[in-house]
């Protein structure tokens, strides 16, 4: 077997990829330049790890991290939906796009769900059903075996590809079964690569393999944030690894198609590299916008002489809930609807929210500069 792989040709004439068991081997040549690139990404990480614990009670802002997240992972497969189409539908207000925000929403219930469950599960094919079957949970895909590997060869190439006429074929049903469980044991492995490197690996291999009929894009990038976790390379899920490859969508997916083509494995690991590091860094300036925000916003409460409990505590609900209604602020901080209807008047008038509805009522209010912080760069393609 090459490097990379072999094409083996079925009995029905077309030819599936099967890739080689990881390690490469040959090793990979770990030149200075991949070597300082995943210096440079360890180091970015360790920022934002660093950085995210000066955000007071991280806890309320992860959701939001994790949303983009999401967002941006599903957008690379085309989604089509916002920031601000997500957050209408957790508030329940009806949206046109429904059944690509189903698909978001799931995405958020997979990371957080897979976060919670690598305390008692490692990293394994099991963990990876799991994720799966909640992603394609009443979304287009259920009814392509959620939660199991593929029984049927699948395929990847434009809507009137054939077996015959894709651009990437993968392995059958039978050799993803064998190469997932090869994946599985290098993942447990000692491995002789630095722990990024390893991660770029994992991917490429498990986009490779394609075990699932749907939804492979996205479980792969999910296991870059959840192996990163697991690792304990990052502590908490405030990383946006899908943030460069989205923006170099193609290059991501051409650079995927050189490993399978070449057994170039070292110019997808530079480019994993630098996605990370630049994702990082976009993480990194989001946070300190936040935190600048933040702290501007406390301020402007104190000149305007309306920084009660109350009014401190609703800004601080607004960097979890940044589309809020005055029942919301009800129900949240038990108070009438007098007093929560006056505060967000307070805070529509010295400009830190906005009415979004246009409506006499059912009113509902944004954080604006919050939402324009995190939408940067979350806009469908």
């Amino acid at each position: 077997m090459s490097r990379q792989g072999n094409y083996i040709t079925h009995v029905n004439g077309y030819k599936a990829f099967v890739p080689s068991p990881l390690p490469p081997v040959p090793p990979l040549e770990l030149s200075n330049e991949l070597l300082k690139q995943h210096e440079q990404a360890m180091q970015s990480l360790a920022r934002l790890d660093g950085l995210g614990y000066l955000l007071p009670n991280i806890d309320l802002f992860i959701t939001m991290y994790i949303k983009k997240e999401a967002l941006l992972s599903s957008q690379i497969e085309g989604t089509q939906a916002s920031l601000e189409d997500l957050l209408e539908y957790e508030n329940g207000v009806s949206i046109d796009n429904v059944n690509d925000v189903k698909e978001v929403v799931n995405y958020v219930k997979a990371i957080k769900y897979g976060i919670e469950r690598l305390e008692t599960l490692p990293m394994s094919t099991r963990l990876i059903k799991e994720l799966h079957a909640i992603l394609l949970d009443n979304t287009r895909g259920q009814h392509k075996t959620p939660g199991e590997f593929k029984r049927s060869q699948n395929w990847i190439g434009a809507g009137n590809a054939t077996l015959k006429t894709a651009a990437f074929v993968p392995p059958s049903p039978e050799d993803a079964y064998a190469a997932m469980s090869d994946l599985e044991n290098y993942i447990h492995s000692d491995s002789i690569y630095p722990l990024l490197i390893d991660c770029a690996l994992v991917h490429y291999q498990f986009e490779t393999i394609h075990p699932f009929l749907d939804g492979n894009g996205r479980v792969g990038r999910l296991l870059i944030t959840l192996y990163l976790f697991w690792k304990g390379v990052i502590e908490k899920p405030i990383l946006y690894p899908s943030y460069y490859l989205k923006q170099h969508r193609q290059e991501y997916y051409d650079r995927l198609m050189t490993v399978r083509q070449t057994g170039n494995y070292e110019q997808w690991v530079l480019f994993f590299l630098k996605s990370i590091t630049e994702a990082s860094s976009a993480a990194i300036n989001d946070t300190k916008s936040i935190l600048a925000l933040r702290k501007d916003d406390q301020a402007l409460l104190w000149e305007k002489k309306i920084s009660s409990p109350l009014a401190t505590m609703l800004l601080d609900a607004l960097f979890s809930t940044p589309i809020i209604a005055v029942k919301d602020i009800e129900q949240r901080f038990a108070v009438s609807y007098p007093t929560a209807s006056a505060l967000i008047k307070n805070f529509v008038d010295i400009g830190i929210l906005r009415e979004i509805t246009g409506q006499k009522r059912a009113k509902r209010f944004v954080y604006g500069r919050y939402m324009a912080i995190l939408s940067e760069g979350a806009m469908p393609l």
